[in-house]
């Protein structure tokens, strides 16, 4: 086996040379610019290997490591290198690199490593190994490949590899030496926009200088976005480029940029054009979107390496021409991406009830606008709504004068009814003896139940507008007046009002000063942590320091609180466990209130009601005549409906907790017969499979054995939520076609979201990240909570939070809402505030501007 190998060399495969020297040899062969060179094959770097004795000593460095301990990581790391900075090259080996250096011309070079599970359309391995640039002189070559080789255990190396398990004892590195381009400008091609997944775009990167002020993220480049189809620029955004990677006499350092060429366009359109022919002509050639890095020297465009491009966001297109995808109405309250259960069985009783009152809105228009998948649909896992985009037909309907009638008049008392009625098919369901029934009966009896909360929440779509309406209206025509009259926030006028949510803390307050009448039980409390709580209470043996009684009279007050206030969800789809088994927020507020740390809801209900009136006379004291009592019969509509929105979201999961307890029940019994593990593997499965098993359960046949099928959908799950879905389908397309709307801003090196704020004040303090009901153990008192929304079952969390940050939403949202009756700062809609902050980082948010700032460490 050759030690060396020409750049075209036929042997060049991925076995010898590594993944970026296969990748450049296959380049150079199909006649595209790529700078000569020579590969040291993989062989050579065995041969280093071998004859240094190192292997050995290897395999017991990496012994047992975590690839999550850093410090034990780097410890052997270190070890390996010294092996490698210790060991000697052969003679022979010596005079090939030396013969190969000459044959080039003995200029200078790059020296890249090139590992042999690298740059593969699995795992791209992209920037685990070393390159050194201007490399001059033998001597320093032979130096660089071994800096090169060692580089092949890198901590980042050793644990990417132990994640994603690639065998350590198989792993060898090859190295390419190639002519240094003395690049004017370099950078980065992406043959799909890797930040919108759009597959007929490309984006291009590009700064003055070498290209590793930009691999390296030490500039902020010119960002470039092509048409693939058009070969036209459609986006060319100039960056202030104040670094650039240079040569020197002993390698490359980085310098100040020339204030004349700083905010200069990199690249000119001829030369992106070039760049774009390039580009094509290589993702045709390999077949797949390519990650390519280029240098232009002299107007002359080179390629010095090209990988596949192994992540890459979905494509949100419709999946019907002529429908409009948006997440509002029942959408908004499925933030998260939906499991297999709900997507199908959810998803038709949510379409079927959402049929039936289009028919009742648009009547003989309906069949106009209904999508051939429904009014509700998923894409990349998502739940969007969906309709024809008939503007004129939507328009006449929803605004003629029955329509307007049927959505305005006694809005109040038809939410109530339609309350009462969904309460009715609940609790016939919460009475019937479950283990009596067939698993038939029980599917059926979700489906019931989950229909009974699509048809409700159908329902109170005709109600809801007019809580919007009046306070929006109430806002537009007396916000001006409320100024004058010293209210700088009209919003003050609907708070304190006795909504469930409130209703709720309150009989949590009652239980926190019933705790504090035992000085055992408050001090159990006190020294418990709450998730430590939650999991105590449902056994049937207390503490030690408790008694049985006031164990028993415990019980029954948080019992009779969930009889009372617990029938209600955190998200819509109902494989999200309720407030009654993720009992956390629960009990952090009994602690609160029970310590006395926590805001009595009583007086801050008070205080809002006094601060209510005293501003509603104010303002009414600016007004005389017509306008006066416009603002008083404004103020009554809206102070009677706004309690209703509130309560009709909060009633929404009513539901819930009893379709949980019917799928639990099937659940159990498929666990027996050994078509599942585990009981919240039941939400993994399709309508049709479930369906399916509990007819064979019934009938006491053989069932199939599902859990081999969970682990993927649940992967496919994760990978969706790592997703920031778009709040419309077709996306609008921005000004800079390239970024999200979500990019955010490095000012004083912070980073920068922007959202809309609707809570004032500013609060600097711990982010807690919170997706959902899982994550509520994590978030201790005093953070900023970060969701993507929120429902009125996650206002016990408020109370402990010191400001709010939304992904969606907007000033009349329950997150909004909430944080004003708090008085704690609060932002919606930052697009991606999720995705960008991560749990403990210490942020800022400013509830008047909309800014969050992230503060880098």
């Amino acid at each position: 086996m050759a030690y060396i190998l020409s750049m075209k060399h036929h042997q060049a495969t991925l076995e010898t040379v590594g993944g970026k020297g296969m990748s450049l040899s296959k380049m150079l062969s199909a006649g595209l610019p790529v700078p000569d060179g020579f590969h040291v094959t993989t062989e050579a770097y065995r041969l280093f290997v071998n004859t240094n004795e190192i292997q050995p000593q290897i395999i017991d460095a990496l012994d047992g490591l975590d690839p999550g301990n850093t410090a034990k990581l780097e410890a052997a790391s270190l070890q390996i290198s010294n092996m490698f900075k210790k060991g000697e090259m052969t003679d022979e080996l010596k005079k090939e690199i030396t013969a190969a250096c000459q044959k080039l011309g003995n200029v200078p070079v790059a020296v890249r490593s090139s590992a042999t599970a690298e740059d593969l359309p699995g795992a791209s391995f992209a920037g685990q190994q070393e390159t050194y640039l201007n490399i001059q002189g033998e001597s320093e070559v032979l130096n660089a490949v071994k800096r090169c080789w060692a580089s092949l255990w890198t901590a980042r190396a050793i644990s990417y590899r132990l994640i994603n398990h690639i065998d350590q004892t198989t792993v060898a590195l090859a190295v390419t030496v190639q002519k240094l381009i003395f690049s004017d400008a370099a950078g980065v091609l992406f043959t799909v926009n890797p930040v919108n997944g759009d597959r007929d775009e490309m984006l291009i990167n590009a700064a003055w200088g070498l290209g590793e002020a930009v691999v390296s993220s030490l500039v902020t480049p010119d960002t470039i976005v092509v048409s693939k189809t058009s070969e036209k620029i459609t986006s060319y955004e100039t960056a202030d480029k104040q670094l650039m990677t240079i040569r020197t006499a002993k390698g490359t350092k980085e310098v100040p940029v020339a204030d004349s060429i700083r905010q200069k366009p990199a690249l000119t359109g001829a030369q992106v054009e070039v760049l774009t022919k390039l580009g094509k002509t290589i993702e045709q050639y390999y077949q797949m979107p390519m990650d390519v890095e280029w240098a232009l020297e002299k107007d002359q465009m080179y390629i010095v390496q090209a990988r596949p491009i192994t992540v890459l966001p979905p494509q949100w297109k419709p999946l019907e021409k002529g429908v409009i995808y948006t997440k509002g109405s029942l959408a908004e309250h499925l933030p998260s991406p939906v499991t297999p259960l709900f997507a199908t069985l959810g998803m038709d009783l949510i379409n079927q009830a959402t049929h039936i009152l289009w028919n009742h809105m648009f009547e003989d228009g309906v069949q106009k606008l209904w999508p051939e998948h429904g009014a509700y649909t998923t894409i990349n896992g998502y739940t969007y709504m969906s309709c024809r985009f008939k503007p004129f037909l939507l328009i006449t309907k929803s605004f003629s004068p029955k329509s307007i009638r049927r959505t305005y008049q006694k809005s109040v008392e038809r939410s109530n009814k339609a309350q009462k009625e969904f309460a009715a098919v609940v609790t016939e369901w919460e009475s019937k003896p479950m283990e009596s029934m067939s698993a038939e009966q029980l599917l059926n009896g979700v489906r019931t139940v989950f229909g009974a909360a699509c048809t409700y929440f159908t329902k109170i779509q005709l109600c809801l507008p007019a809580a919007l309406t009046s306070e929006t209206l109430l806002t537009k025509l007396f916000k001006g007046t409320a100024a004058k009259a010293g209210v700088p926030d009209i919003s003050v006028l609907l708070l304190g009002m006795d909504t469930i949510a409130l209703q709720s803390e309150k009989s949590l307050y009652k239980i926190g000063k019933w705790v504090s009448q035992y000085p055992d039980l408050s001090n159990y409390l006190r020294i418990t942590p709450a998730a430590d709580i939650s999991r105590q209470f449902t056994s049937a043996v207390p503490p030690p320091m408790i008694s049985d009684e006031l164990w028993t009279q415990w019980k029954k007050q948080i019992q009779l609180h969930f009889v009372n206030y617990g029938r209600t969800a955190y998200e819509f789809d109902f494989s999200n466990p309720t407030p009654q088994e993720v009992l956390t927020p629960t009990f952090e507020s009994i602690k609160s209130f029970a310590t006395g740390q926590g805001e009595s809801p009583l007086t801050r209900q008070a205080e809002a009601k006094k601060r209510r009136v005293e501003a509603a006379k104010a303002i009414s004291n600016q007004l005389n005549g017509p306008r006066r009592k416009l603002f008083l019969k404004l103020l009554g509509w809206a102070q009677k409906t706004a309690p209703m929105r509130e309560d009709v979201i909060f009633s929404m999961g009513m539901g819930h907790p009893v379709i949980r307890i019917m799928l639990n029940e099937v659940a159990q019994r498929l666990i027996k017969k050994g078509a599942l593990s585990q009981p919240d593997e039941i939400y993994w499965l399709n309508e049709t499979e479930l369906s399916d098993l509990v007819n064979r359960l019934d009938r006491r046949e053989i069932l199939q054995d599902m859990t081999g099928t969970i682990p993927g959908r649940r992967e496919e799950w994760k990978k969706n939520q790592s997703y920031t879905s778009p709040p419309e389908i077709p996306e609008k397309k921005k000004k800079n076609a390239h970024s999200n709307p979500e990019k955010p801003e490095i000012i004083n090196g912070n980073t920068v979201l922007y959202g809309i704020g609707t809570s004032f004040g500013t609060v600097t303090a711990p982010a807690c990240v919170l997706y959902g009901p899982a994550d509520f153990e994590k978030f201790n008192t005093g953070d900023i909570l970060i969701a993507v929304t929120t429902t009125p079952a996650w206002t016990t969390l408020f109370a402990s939070a010191s400001a709010v940050v939304t992904d969606i939403g907007g000033p009349l949202s329950h997150s909004s809402i909430v944080a004003r009756e708090y008085g704690i700062p609060a932002v919606m809609a930052t697009h991606s505030a999720t995705r960008k902050i991560q749990t403990g980082q210490i942020i800022t948010v400013d509830g008047k501007t909309g800014m969050v700032m992230i503060h880098e460490k």
